[in-house]
C-alpha cells in the first residue's frame, strides 16, 4: 500500500525505496530507504518494526543514485525523511531535508507531565 520501488545493486543486493503515510504528520509522506539482500528482506525489516501494511507492487518510484549513496552509508542501512510534494519543482536554492535514521520516526513522543 505504498508507492516505491527498488534498485538491485552490482555486488546483489537492493536497495528499496517507499512513499509511506507519515505517523507524525496527518495527510504528510515520507520515503523509507532499505538496504537487504532482496526485497522481500528488505519488507520484512521493515514489517519487524510494526509497519505491517508494506507492500512493493511495481518499480514506479525507484530510489535515485543519491538516495543509494545515502542509504549505503548508513550503518544500519534503513533511513528516511519527509517526501517531496508532488508538483513542486526546485533548484539548487531548494534545501532538501537530511536523512534520519528510522528510529527517529518511530520513537514515540514523551508522556506530557
Amino acid at each position: 500500500m505504498a508507492a516505491g520501488g527498488f534498485s538491485k545493486l552490482p555486488n546483489g543486493t537492493v536497495v528499496v525505496a517507499l512513499n509511506l503515510p507519515s505517523p507524525a504528520t496527518p495527510g504528510g509522506s515520507v520515503r523509507v530507504l532499505v538496504h537487504a539482500h532482496n526485497r522481500a528482506r528488505a519488507l520484512t525489516r521493515l514489517r519487524n518494526l510494526g509497519l505491517r501494511a508494506v507492500y512493493l507492487r511495481g518499480n514506479a518510484a525507484p530510489p535515485t543514485p543519491d538516495e543509494i549513496t545515502a542509504v549505503l552509508h548508513h550503518p544500519d542501512g534503513l533511513i528516511w525523511r519527509t517526501a517531496p510534494v508532488a508538483g513542486v519543482t526546485g533548484g539548487p536554492e531548494l534545501v532538501q531535508e537530511l536523512w534520519h535514521p528510522i528510529r527517529a520516526l518511530l520513537r514515540r513522543p514523551a508522556p506530557q507531565a
